[in-house]
């Protein structure tokens, strides 16, 4: 048997090992894991599959934002075509495709080992480890004590937590490392190819996947610098990355890296000097020390990656934890990554020492492998128990409360909170103020708002803000809800309050009625008036707020009615005088295009962020379209581009061989 067809079979091995940890996962519907972010992937990939192919606005989710922006494609495109070819409900093939690469990452890991010139038998190793176990459980207090039978932390974040997109960028990130280490090393054009298909799968799946690629990327380009020497390494280093944004670049435009970096402020904290000047202090121990002891040896190679990666994560993640290192984003996120670098650089020492010729030095090996697996002996046994089936999740709250929404206000805005907010798109098209986890929040004003609404001590502040951004309805969970997280605070203060009950189920559920003037979330306003306010500067600015209510709510007696064709398009029927704009409580992009009568009218945003109509006199029928923005039409081509590269680059292997 050649190398490559051996390497090819211990990874099919290896998968379905890592296939028969988590077997019943693969075809699991609803399970016990309710205040689990799973539901928002779920919700997305549920209104994709009705929406299909690609819808560019997504009107549902904080007032409105594009549908590039919620969050990167791959897994929401994957889980909509798994269901489409399928036929599986969204839920079940969202647990299908992230099982999928959660079994494939045991294989990614030895792969790379494998690829790095290591042992098959410590390849093996280090797959079954990324498997089973985690060494950060020995430092980690907190992840150990939430660690039920010692569970992996990629497999908790996984299940209990919903961390899918996240775990499956980091169980690509071994394979897409294994392909660049080929192509520095071999310099064949398919390495290349894939080296640079699989960093941009890491990148098209999570952000934090994309981190942690784009902190061990470099260390293996240095490696590979330091012990050879060769100039022809940096053009490759440079053609992947390249090639892989390309592959990426239409949805990876320039705004939505602006919007990402903007909206890390809800996420994270911001980070600090000190870690600032320690990270540049260590890049330059590093640099230094394997420029006295690698320069020229590529037989170490290996030894500077595994070394580097295990300093610089540990740095990051560790000195986090205990110090509270931060240079920019959640380094506590990255501690599945960590796990990854612990195993592989303990098993470069353990290789290391197995080649020395002491029995005393292999026993010691024997000895720590053999401890190490044998913590694993409680997860394996139990680890079909972490996701049991849930019986009936029609019975539960974030069922109810959205169906009776679904057929007594479809049209409505809601402003939900806890587990039902993470499940309000999972089974129906409802619009609700907040969304999946803040990401691609395009309106910064839905923020303050939903903290207000859900933590204030004045119920008119509550009712103002939900006014302002166009909500109808609100859901409140008292202390006895089953929802879990109850981060809807001071019910007490709605006692009393004009806001009517609509619904409530005798369980501690409640839905009310906010009063709107009219039900569309379209007004015919004075233009001078609605010019004249400001943006709130917080959440308490009420005095910013109220005056904008009233000219929305308390303006020309003129109701206006709205449509929705499609996610893209809006249809207005409005009567204006002189004097008068259409007000759409939709999210304001610069891409949106307002007609009327063949003419392009001018769109622009009011102080609450929404789209204002400025039309002439009459009687009006406006159509908004969102037509696809000049980046991603650029980028567009950026990607055919680099399709076309790629299959150069595989008929070049062919023409070789």
């Amino acid at each position: 048997m050649t190398r490559r067809k051996q390497i090819l079979l211990d990874c099919c091995i290896l998968f379905l090992f890592g296939a028969a940890l988590v077997w019943p996962y693969f075809t699991r519907k609803y399970t016990d894991k309710w205040p689990s972010i799973e539901a928002t992937f779920i919700s997305d990939a549920r209104f994709l599959v009705e929406h299909w192919p690609h819808p560019r606005w997504q009107p549902l989710w904080y007032t409105g934002t594009r549908f590039d922006y919620v969050y990167p494609p791959a897994l929401r495109y994957g889980t909509a075509i798994i269901s489409k070819v399928t036929g599986f409900w969204p839920v079940k093939a969202y647990h299908f495709y992230i099982m999928f690469f959660y079994s494939l990452g045991v294989a990614g890991v030895y792969l790379l080992m494998r690829a790095g010139g290591r042992s098959r038998a410590a390849a093996y190793l280090g797959g079954a480890a990324a498997g089973m176990m985690s060494p950060s459980l020995l430092f980690l207090k907190n992840m150990r004590v939430d660690a039920g039978w010692w569970e992996p932390v990629r497999f908790g974040a996984l299940v209990k937590y919903g961390e899918g997109p996240h775990i499956t960028s980091l169980s690509l990130i071994p394979i897409a490392l294994a392909f660049t280490w080929l192509a520095l090393e071999r310099r064949r054009p398919a390495w290349l190819a894939l080296a640079a298909i699989f960093c941009a799968a890491v990148v098209s799946n999570n952000f934090y996947g994309a981190t942690a690629l784009a902190m061990l990327y470099p260390i293996l380009v240095w490696s590979f610098w330091i012990t050879r020497r060769d100039s022809r390494i940096l053009l490759t280093a440079v053609a992947i990355p390249a090639l892989a944004y390309g592959l990426t670049a239409f949805w990876l435009v320039p705004s939505y890296f602006r919007i990402t970096i903007h909206n890390m402020q809800y996420v994270s904290e911001s980070g600090n000097t000190w870690s600032v000047w320690v990270a540049a202090g260590v890049t330059a121990a590093f640099l230094l020390v394997s420029w006295k002891l690698a320069r020229r040896r590529p037989e170490r190679t290996w030894a500077v990656f595994a070394s580097g990666a295990l300093v610089f994560f540990v740095v990051n993640v560790l000195g986090n934890q205990f110090f509270q290192f931060r240079v920019m984003g959640e380094p506590g996120r990255l501690i599945p990554e960590l796990d990854l670098v612990i195993i592989i650089g303990v098993l470069t020492l353990l290789e290391w020492l197995w080649r020395r010729r002491l029995i005393a030095l292999k026993v010691v090996v024997v000895l720590v492998v053999l401890v190490a697996f044998a913590t694993t002996r409680h997860f394996v046994k139990h680890a079909w128990t972490f996701m049991p089936r849930w019986p009936d999740y029609q019975a539960r709250v974030e069922y109810r409360i959205t169906d009776w929404l679904w057929k007594n206000m479809p049209d409505a805005r809601a402003c939900p909170s806890g587990t039902v907010r993470f499940w309000f798109d999972t089974w129906h098209d409802l619009a609700q103020l907040g969304g999946g986890s803040e990401q691609g929040l395009l309106n910064p004003l839905v923020q303050p708002a939903q903290g207000e609404i859900n933590a204030g001590t004045d119920p008119q502040f509550a009712i103002l803000w939900m006014q302002a951004m166009g909500v109808d309805v609100m859901y409140t969970a008292a202390e006895k809800s089953e929802e879990p997280y109850k981060d809807s605070h001071n019910l007490q203060r709605f006692a009393g309050v004009a806001t009517p009950l609509l619904y409530d189920d005798g369980q501690g559920n409640a839905l009310y009625r906010i009063p709107r003037r009219w039900a569309p979330r379209v007004r015919v306003v004075d233009t001078a008036r609605l010019n004249a306010q400001q943006p709130p500067r917080d959440s308490q600015d009420m005095e910013r707020v109220r005056p904008y209510v009233d000219v929305v709510e308390h303006g020309p007696d003129v109701p206006a009615t709205l449509q929705r064709p499609g996610t893209d398009q809006i249809l207005v029927h409005a009567k204006l005088n002189a004097g008068q704009s259409v007000l759409l409580q939709e999210t304001w992009d610069p891409e949106w295009q307002a007609w009327s009568g063949g003419a392009r009218l001018r769109l622009r945003k009011d102080a609450m962020g929404f789209m204002v109509v400025d039309a002439p006199p009459g009687d009006r029928e406006i159509r908004l379209v969102f037509p696809m923005p000049m980046e991603n039409r650029v980028g567009w081509v950026l990607t055919g581009i680099s399709l076309a590269v790629l299959a150069g680059l595989f008929l070049e292997r062919e023409r070789s061989r």
